[in-house]
């Protein structure tokens, strides 16, 4: 690590190194550098690292240092000659969350959680609930979110169905919903397309050596670190998978694995309640899985005590003091050390130059060591960074390079609610295309016994025309019949009888006895 004002060299006993560390100091004081030799020693032991890169001064890491006279003269200042010291590379993987300058390196939406995501889409606490209840809806009915247009798919389908899900879930504001879907395009236009999605990390894929040197994971992080609650929010997720998938592993001669956490000060920014307890707890548990984290950032206020009091190892670079709020903040500092009498903490921490801290490890007792000066050694890899070509070609030989480069978009929740949808809609065209066929029928049916009851009501009508013509004919018929029978009575009664009362009598007589035969005959 480094050697005090009396060249003693100052170390961090591997068996410690899961008790968590702190990298402070102000920009230019020296933090890459000694995250850098760290990183290297842990290597050395293979012990695999993840880093991000948020300068784009980490990758030169895989290639030997080159010798300059700066170098030479701190080789021989620290009489590293004799320690052989030699210039070398790292194995080196290189990741990206845009897939530009490493391996793509993805998560799924349901893998990162609601509490992540709503830090991630900047929630109030009424829509970061709603936001829970969508992911709790969404695993009861085993819809797969695993990029964002499986979010927006969920998020539409749950509003479009509401009233349905308010009885057991809880009610949810559509104003809510709408800026929650609001907050999902918006992060779709930043790029969040490509980094939800799968094929997703494996983490255990970090845990891995390469000639016996642990494997140094490197994170490009130029472009990530603008947007810092994004940053932030996905190396914390990261964190809580070793937390999820390592198991417990008690004290080790070394740890598994080491996580540095640079710019952390990001992390701790308007995170609320929720989230400062999860990261308090990942932090306090996951040194029983076997791995150690290290917060870098410019000043220890930047870390809340709760997570502070859990960095056992400090190495603290040059702070400034303009303000008496800066002169507070290098007293606090300067207090949390265990003092050494050989000098004065506050006054040196004032006084460090580039490249030297005040270092502070745990002993094999697991008590704090007494404050050290100590000048930060140099590091074997090359400093600064690598060509286009070199990167690329690093990028491409990894093993985990086939194996993340393309990403694939499975079944999941946009597809299935899409077929609902679909199948919702043919289903309601069915519906409606036998409601109308029924109505044609009906109407059909209704016409047809109109025609029927009206042929009918004709025929009857027809019926009783013929009745009445047959009527009239039977009496004109009886009329005329009984006229000439009468007639014909008539003569011959008339003429027994004689004169004109004979031939009155024997017509009506007649006419009478007609119609009675005619009666008989035809009816009424």
């Amino acid at each position: 690590m480094g050697l005090n004002d009396t060249d003693e060299e100052i170390f961090l006993l591997p068996g410690k190194a899961n008790r968590h560390g702190l990298i402070a100091g102000a920009t230019g004081t020296g933090k890459t550098v000694t995250l850098r030799v760290m990183a290297e020693a842990f290597s050395d032991m293979g012990v695999p690292v993840f880093m991000a890169d948020v300068k784009g001064d980490l990758a030169g890491m895989m290639a030997p240092g080159t010798d300059t006279e700066d170098m030479r003269a701190r080789i021989e200042r620290f009489g590293l000659n004799q320690h052989g010291f030699s210039y070398q590379g790292y194995p080196v993987t290189f990741w990206d969350i845009y897939g530009e300058k490493g391996i793509p390196l993805r998560t799924t939406v349901s893998e990162i959680g609601p509490l992540l995501m709503a830090r991630i889409l900047k929630l109030n606490e009424l829509q970061s609930n709603i936001l829970a209840i969508v992911y709790k809806i969404a695993d009861d009915n085993g819809l797969l979110l695993i990029d964002l247009k499986d979010l927006k798919s969920m998020l539409n389908y749950v509003n479009d169905n509401r009233k349905e899900f308010e009885a057991e879930y809880g009610k949810m504001s559509p104003a809510s919903m709408a800026a929650i879907l609001r907050a999902v395009v918006a992060l779709e236009i930043e790029g969040g397309e490509v980094f939800f999605g799968e094929p997703g990390l494996n983490i255990r894929d970090w845990i891995a050596q390469e000639g016996g040197k642990g494997m140094i994971n490197i994170l490009d992080s130029e472009s990530l670190i603008n947007n810092g609650r994004l940053y932030s929010t996905f190396l914390l997720w990261m964190l809580s998978e070793l937390f999820e998938l390592l198991p417990e592993v008690g004290d080790l001669s070394k740890p598994k694995m080491v996580f540095f956490f640079d710019e952390a000060h990001l992390l701790f920014n308007d995170a609320p309640k929720p989230l400062l307890e999860k990261i308090e707890q990942v932090v306090k548990l996951i040194r029983s899985k076997g791995v150690g984290v290290y917060f870098c950032t410019q000043n220890p206020r930047d870390i809340p005590d709760d997570v502070l009091a859990q960095l056992s190892n400090r190495i603290q670079h040059a702070l400034h003091a303009y303000t008496p709020a800066d002169q507070k903040a290098v007293r606090a500092a300067a207090d949390s050390f265990r003092v050494n009498p050989a000098f004065n903490t506050f006054d040196t921490i004032l006084g460090l130059g580039t490249g030297e801290a005040v270092v502070s490890f745990l002993q094999e007792d697991g008590t704090p060591g007494i404050a050290q000066k100590t000048r930060i050694l140099p590091p074997q890899s090359r400093m600064g960074a690598v060509s286009d070509f070199e990167r690329d070609q690093k990028i491409k030989e990894s093993i985990l390079y086939g194996k993340y480069a393309d990403s694939v978009d499975p079944e999941s929740a946009y597809e299935l609610l899409l077929r609902i949808g679909l199948e919702k809609e043919a289903a309601e065209a069915k519906a409606k295309q036998e409601l109308e066929a029924a109505k044609q029928k009906a109407k059909e049916e209704a016409e047809l016994a109109k025609q029927q009851a009206k042929e009918a009501r004709e025929a009857a009508r027809e019926a009783e025309k013929n009745a009445n013509a047959k009527k009239r004919a039977a009496k004109t018929i009886g009329s005329s019949v009984a006229g000439t029978v009468g007639r014909e009575v008539g003569k011959t009664v008339g003429g027994t009888i004689g004169g004109k009362f004979g031939k009155t009598l024997g017509g009506n007589l007649g006419s009478s006895l007609g119609r009675g035969i005619l009666n008989t005959l035809f009816g009424n």
